[in-house]
């Protein structure tokens, strides 16, 4: 079989290459986009604009690595590794996450023949074989040093531009896309490979023969002669503070906490813009400023400090998962209906109380620490978020699609949403009080990041902190403490509940409340003794 022999300039051959994966490797991409999105016109410009961005990414990575040696050899593996990733993309609408990565690594011999067919043999042969042929044959035109330096910097920067000016155009739908249609991008072709695959062998070797390093060894408790304590630590989801009511909001987001005798904390920040980033941040005894993802995972949290001294300590999830918090402790998935018994269209936080009576019945000795993990206001799809009852704040946007739906109709369902963690934080406050006599009781509060809601065209959340927004940072932080919770001097607390205050605060305060004593323990950031 003769090939033609080609020549063109290497710039132009990656954006060739580029534009062939877009319209001949991503038919799974657009056929769950449109089973997601049905076929209008405003939609088939989203997805024409989703594939300009696409391409883009594209040119940027091969941009990046493809130079004058290496130029034919990448373009050929993509094709290679592409075609078979086509194949399984559209005949079995699977997606090549770090998980099925993974799979490929330890697929043996066996299991590799039995997915062997003849469709798959057509793939590999005109999508992956033909195009890397004409590769090969393809006389590539170089130009000097100097040139070609300028050429690669000027592609990325308007691939950039291209990105960008997308997410300008139409921020509404990629804020809902990006959040409630994760699986869809994992169909991006062959982008989501090369992120995977890079994910899968970082993932192996930063947890390759990792060592937890202990924290707070010299930590006791000091022992009194008063009650146990019993705490629960409510940690929100996706809260903003200027969306209470207790800050001043105009709609009465708070009915019944603004009934509670409470420490309401105005000016609390969050440590990121995402739960992955803030709720590993919160509980690490490292600052916000020093904190780094890899260093909270391979140490000891406040969760292990307390278990050591002999807090009992509980972990209840209804939401993703503890982000490697509560590896360590007992943990209760509260996402599955065999275990929440509050569940409708979504199970619901108020069902993480439930059996929690037995839990405190069965622990006879040691203080109690409870950590909800709430699903909260996790958005786009506010509206999920509380039962029909809560929908007090109307018209509310009724759809993930947030670009469906005008900012009011955004801002009431997210209300909505708060109304119902309003109810849901009463009802944990009313489940404290009835153990006032045996313990010293308390709650405390605080949500792990913000959220924008179309504010400067903005939404959601996961901006770097550097450039996010107060919506995304500024969060609501909440203390509650039994009438006979004793050693605390509320006065002051109220007092100075208007100064600034993060979620750097969170490791001391509970050593605080525990009454633990330990070199790690700064008291300027005890919440309960500044």
């Amino acid at each position: 079989m003769m090939f033609p022999r080609f020549q063109v300039q290497q710039k132009n051959l990656i954006h060739l290459v580029s534009l062939l994966l877009i319209l001949a490797y991503n038919i799974a991409l657009f056929r769950n986009f449109f089973n997601a999105y049905p076929l209008t016109f405003t939609n088939i410009a989203y997805a024409l604009s989703l594939a300009l961005v696409i391409f883009a990414l594209i040119d940027i990575l091969l941009t990046l690595v493809c130079f004058k040696y290496t130029t034919k050899l990448i373009l050929i593996i993509v094709f290679m590794v592409s075609a078979p990733t086509s194949y399984f993309m559209n005949s079995y609408n699977i997606i090549i996450d770090p998980g099925m990565i993974q799979n490929v690594f330890y697929t043996n011999r066996n299991e590799a023949f039995d997915l062997l067919n003849f469709r798959l043999v057509l793939y590999v042969i005109f999508l992956g074989i033909v195009p890397s042929i004409i590769i090969s044959y393809t006389k590539i035109s170089y130009t000097s040093f100097n040139r070609k330096l300028f050429l690669k910097v000027k592609t990325l920067v308007l691939a950039v531009l291209i990105i960008v000016s997308q997410f300008l155009l139409f921020g509404k739908f990629y804020s809902s896309f990006i959040r409630e249609h994760k699986s869809i991008r994992y169909y991006a072709n062959p982008v989501i490979i090369i992120y995977s695959t890079a994910k899968f062998i970082g993932s192996k070797v930063f947890t390759y023969n990792r060592v937890i390093k202990p924290i707070a060894q010299d930590a006791t408790i000091v022992k009194s002669n008063d009650k146990r304590k019993l705490v629960i630590l409510v940690v929100g989801e996706t809260v903003r503070a200027d969306h209470f009511s207790l800050n001043g909001y105009k709609k009465k987001t708070n009915p019944l906490l603004e009934k509670e005798n409470i420490f309401n904390f105005k000016n609390f920040t969050s440590c990121g813009t995402s739960t992955a980033a803030s709720v590993p941040c919160m509980f690490s005894h490292l600052s916000a400023s020093d904190y780094d993802e890899l260093s909270a995972h391979n140490t000891e949290n406040i969760l292990d400090v307390l278990q050591h001294v002999g807090v009992n300590v509980l972990w209840r999830d209804n939401n993703s998962d503890s982000k490697h918090v509560a590896v360590r402790i007992p943990f209760e998935n509260f996402k599955l209906s065999k275990n929440n018994p509050v569940c409708d269209i979504e199970c619901r936080d108020i069902g993480m109380l439930s059996g929690l009576e037995q839990y405190i019945k069965n622990k006879q000795s040691g203080d109690i620490l409870i950590v909800l993990h709430q699903m909260g206001n996790h958005g786009p799809a506010y509206y999920k978020r509380y039962p029909a009852s809560f929908e007090k704040f109307k018209p509310a946007c009724k759809t993930k699609q947030l670009e469906n739906c005008t900012t009011e109709q955004i801002s009431n369902s997210y209300d909505n949403a708060i109304l119902y963690t309003d109810y849901f934080l009463s009802e944990t406050i009313k489940f404290l009080k009835q153990y006032d006599k045996q313990f010293n009781t308390g709650m405390i509060y605080m949500s792990d990041h913000g959220e924008s809601l179309g504010e400067n065209g903005v939404y959601l959340h996961g901006l770097p902190v550097f450039m996010a927004p107060d919506a995304q940072t500024h969060v609501p932080a909440l203390l509650w403490l039994g009438d006979s919770f004793k050693g605390i001097d509320r006065l002051s607390i109220t007092k100075n509940s208007d100064k600034p205050y993060s979620h750097d605060n969170l490791f001391h305060t509970l050593l605080g409340l525990f009454n633990v004593k330990t070199s790690v323990y700064i008291k300027s950031l005890d919440l309960t003794h500044n």
